[in-house]
């Protein structure tokens, strides 16, 4: 996956003065939540943010080695794991689980903090806590979460979200929250000019650059993700979706087609760009509603074909 230099992201200069200002005094909260759409830099920052820490404590140059290759012993990352992996699974197929959008963050992880916290730091003076996606943590998993948030100790805990409504308002009360703002459509321009020419991105002659760029709702990387998976786009299925369709024979005919054509996650992003695409052509709240409905149902993987089908058909109803 490509992903946005650091040198072409405009950073967040009200984010990294927050920061700045936390390492300079060491006025650390014991938790953060860095918040914001998926691809601004949250990730890049938070990493930033706990190579300084530990620099504060240690000046050695291994400090930004390890930390990448997640083997620094006052570090410890959660990501969201998947219910449906095993031991066996290959890793494109977990990769195809993750896309699918299954994935959780489980009880048996979060209880592991308690475990870490309790051991002495080791490098550093405080021993800090990474939970990736966090609004993916399940229920059982988000009241572990946050019983070792109310208890004193050692660490700092960073959350990353693109969703915070997902999470518990009680561990949201708990954390500083850390606002990253989406990037202007100029300056996604900008990113895409960039890039287009360095990977050769042959985007579909039928789609509309602003449709691409207003789908990608103010995120380089997700611009340039959606640039890849619209590689896989048929002119086919793109020539049909570019307006509501009214027949009922089509309508069949391309749900087939998109189901047969496409994973789960790329319908869920031709979703996304179908709602830009008739949003701009008609300005029609219900059926954007109706969309969004789709995509809840993709995520959950019920009958897909029937799902297209129903809501095509329920948008040819009404009077567009």
């Amino acid at each position: 996956m490509i992903e946005v230099k650091k040198n072409n992201l405009f950073l967040n200069e009200e984010v990294n003065s927050c920061l700045n200002n936390i390492i300079k005094n060491k006025s650390f909260a014991n938790g953060y939540i860095f918040y914001g759409a998926e691809g601004v830099g949250k990730k890049q920052t938070a990493f930033g943010f706990i190579k300084d820490i530990f620099k504060q404590s240690s000046q050695s140059e291994s400090v930004e080695e390890r930390i990448t290759n997640n083997n620094h012993p006052d570090l410890l990352i959660i990501e969201p794991d998947s219910p449906l992996a095993t031991k066996n699974t290959g890793s494109s197929d977990f990769e195809k689980i993750k896309k699918n959008g299954s994935e959780i963050i489980k009880i048996s992880q979060i209880r592991n903090i308690k475990t870490f916290l309790s051991q002495k730091s080791i490098n550093s003076e405080k021993k800090i806590v990474l939970i990736i996606e966090a609004h993916l943590l399940n229920e059982a998993a988000s009241n572990c979460l946050l019983k070792t948030l109310e208890e004193p100790n050692n660490g700092i805990f960073i959350l990353l979200t693109s969703k915070l409504n997902l999470l518990l308002d009680t561990i949201i009360s708990r954390c500083q929250i850390v606002r990253f703002r989406s990037f202007s459509s100029k300056q996604i321009k900008s990113t895409l000019r960039d890039y287009l020419d360095t990977y050769k991105f042959n985007i579909n002659t039928k789609l509309k650059i602003e449709d691409l760029i207003n789908s990608a709702n103010g995120s380089p990387n997700q611009l340039l993700k959606n640039i890849e998976i619209c590689d896989d786009f048929s002119d086919e299925i793109i020539t049909k979706l570019d307006s509501p369709i009214k027949n009922c024979l089509e309508i069949l005919e391309i749900s087939k087609l998109i189901t047969e054509k496409l994973e789960n996650f790329q319908q869920i992003y031709l979703v996304n760009l179908i709602q830009t695409i008739w949003w701009r052509k008609t300005r029609n709240v219900g059926l954007v509603k109706k969309l969004e409905n789709l995509k809840y149902l993709l995520r959950k993987n019920i009958q897909p074909r029937l799902a297209w089908e129903i809501t095509f058909l329920k948008i040819s109803m009404e009077d567009i």
